[in-house]
Parts: structure tokens; sequence; C-alpha cells
């Protein structure tokens, strides 16, 4: 296990299942943990229809193959949302957890292509449910952020979702990726844990959220106003 600490932001390498009973508790936890759908060998296969060469595209995009081949236990992603008061989870509709209303869901505004037109996070936070537009897909995408992780959220959604936590100042990503909640956490001058297994992105995260860090929290950018959703009960 390696561990770094920037600013107000404690990083560790390794995998959360041995790192987490280590950790206390905290205010909220906000992550993207995988979901099992063997996306990289979708995306593979995608890219290879439209770019030409589908492993070289997606290994010059992604870094590290089989990173979606399975998703967490349920034991492990319960164990998880115990370690905060409050719970942000990518991907909920793949796991089994708790019956909430207070889901959250980041529109990509795909226009039905190959990728799902909107990622639902559930959560235990007492919100109706709400939804954000951001376009991520294409040059067109919404401010032309660079990207390192293949499940990597645009930093805009993640600064959304933070906002709706109550009163949280230490927040806790166990598959912290390329580190994007952390640097959402450093513009929005709260308290970071991340974890995360792979080398290559954990450095990856201490570059941003160092980069961030630097930066402080004088410039926060405006968050996008939430739309509420009405749920239909058939």
């Amino acid at each position: 296990m390696e561990k770094e600490v920037i600013g107000n932001a404690t990083l560790y390498l390794g995998g959360c299942e041995d790192i987490l009973p280590n950790l206390g508790l905290v205010d909220a936890v906000v992550t993207d943990p995988p979901y099992g759908l063997n996306a990289d060998v979708n995306q593979s296969k995608r890219s290879g229809k439209k770019h030409g060469s589908g492993v070289a595209f997606v290994k010059s995009y992604c870094g590290l193959n089989n990173w979606d081949n399975e998703k967490p236990e349920d034991e492990l992603i319960n164990e998880i949302i115990l370690k905060g008061k409050y719970s942000i989870i990518f991907g909920g509709n793949y796991f089994q957890l708790p019956v909430s209303g207070g889901w959250l869901v980041w529109d990509k505004q795909n226009d039905a292509m190959h990728y799902a037109d909107c990622e639902l996070a559930w959560t235990n936070i007492k919100i109706p449910i709400r939804k954000i537009n951001w376009m991520w897909n294409g040059m067109i995408r919404r401010e032309n952020e660079k990207r390192f992780h293949p499940t990597q959220k645009p930093l805009g959604v993640m600064q959304w979702c933070i906002n709706h936590l109550p009163e949280s100042k230490t927040i806790l990503d166990p598959f912290m990726g390329s580190g994007t909640t952390g640097v959402a956490c450093m513009n929005l001058d709260r308290h970071f844990i991340g974890i995360e297994k792979e080398p290559e992105y954990f450095e990856i995260a201490c570059k941003r959220i160092g980069d961030a860090e630097k930066q402080g929290s004088l410039f926060v950018q405006e968050q996008p106003k939430a739309e509420q959703l009405q749920m239909v009960v058939a």
C-alpha cells in the first residue's frame, strides 16, 4: 500500500477491500464502481468499426484492459456505504441497494447512440430525483475536458453531485480512477480520501489533484441548474 497526502487529500494505492477496514468514518461516499458490463470489450468492438483498429484505439484511450470484467460484490458496496453518513453511488441500478427516491440522473445527450443516454447515481439523500444535462461524447462535448479514464465523469457533473450532499466536509471515493471526484473536492474546499488499485491511474489522480490543490478554491465553476423529475408509478 502506498499513501500520498496532497493538501486536504489523502490518496491510497491499493485495493479498497484491504484499505477500507483501516479507515474511520467519513461524512459522505461519492464513487463510481465498475459495473461489470465488459465495457472494455464492447468499446473495442465499437471503436474498431469506427476507427479501424479497435484494440489500438481502446488501449490509447483507456490504458488498461479488463477494467470492467467484473463488478464489486454487494457486500463490499454495503461496507463502503456504511463508511459515510451519505452516499452517492454511480451505477446504483447494477447493485442490490435499498429503495431510494433521491436518485441523481446524468443525461449525457447521446441521442440514442451506442452508449446509454443517461447514467444513474443512487443516493441515500432525502431529495427528489434530480437531473443534469452534460454532453460527454465526441468533439462537441461540453467543456472540452481532457479524458484520462474510460469511465471518467465530467468534473462539472461531480461538483454538481457533491453540492447535493448536506454538510459533508470529508468525502471518500474508494474507486478513485483518475481522480475527478478528488479534483471536485479541491475545487469545492472539501477534504478527500481516494483509493485506487491501478498504479497508472493513481499517478494521474495524484497529478490532477495536486494541480487542483495548487490552484485552490478561489474559482469554483457555477453549478448547472438542476431539473426535478416526476416518478411515474404504473
